[in-house]
């Protein structure tokens, strides 16, 4: 897919470039960015560069995933957003992060949300999951304020790694008004669950472990 750029009310949503990397590299210094995302710690401006200047760009190029660059109108960067495919076809991941300055905006939500709805109109997306570690509670805040909605806790495993608790949700076209183009959400009390050691297909990331995306929570 070629690259675009998207608008809300505040925000632009536009690609990485190279010209990125010194405030993502500033950005994933944090604490929390570091303890909730998949992403090198230490983060050295090498893993900002490579990120910024060749894994996003490529992302677009393969359709192997989508990086937003979550930018103020002042020209500030904000954040990252990004949607990775799932196994199971029209499902997509969204991960996020935003600097700690530009949190309690509401920024995190207004991303999110104008994200989605591209993904719904544009990729013929039939539903968007959100994945957390359990305890990142300002992840999960964002998600339900963006519309989606929480299905099981599970137990993940990837291969050498210690079990771990994760929190998922979902969100379809219709928890935004937009008219559906496949399945619609399961009824309430009938959550997927999903546990185990990953998902069917071997070559896929499990959730919440795409690489350099903020996918295994966000700092939002």
């Amino acid at each position: 897919m070629e690259p675009i750029t998207l608008t809300s009310r505040r925000l632009l949503l536009r690609p990485f470039a190279p010209g990125d990397t010194d405030a993502v590299h500033l950005a994933c210094q944090d604490p929390e960015i570091l303890r909730w995302t998949e992403i090198p710690s230490p983060y050295l401006r090498s893993d900002a560069q490579l990120f910024a200047g060749t894994i996003a760009p490529a992302g677009w190029q393969d359709d192997s995933g989508y990086h937003f660059a979550v930018v103020e109108r002042s020209g500030a960067l904000a954040g990252a957003l990004g949607l990775v495919p799932r196994p199971s076809p029209g499902t997509y991941e969204v991960g996020f992060w935003l600097a700690r300055e530009h949190r309690g905006q509401g920024y995190g939500t207004e991303a999110v949300v104008r994200l989605a709805r591209w993904a719904f109109s544009a990729l013929g997306a039939v539903r968007l999951e959100w994945w957390a570690e359990a305890g990142n509670v300002a992840s999960r805040a964002v998600a339900l304020r963006a519309g989606f909605r929480l299905e099981d806790a599970t137990a993940h495993a990837a291969a050498g790694e210690a079990p771990r608790t994760l929190w998922s949700a979902s969100l379809f076209p219709a928890d935004l008004g937009l008219p559906a183009s496949g399945p619609g959400r399961i009824p309430s009390g009938l959550g997927l669950r999903l546990t185990g050691t990953g998902l069917p297909d071997p070559g896929a990331h499990p959730p919440g472990s795409a690489a350099y995306l903020p996918s295994r929570g966000r700092a939002g």
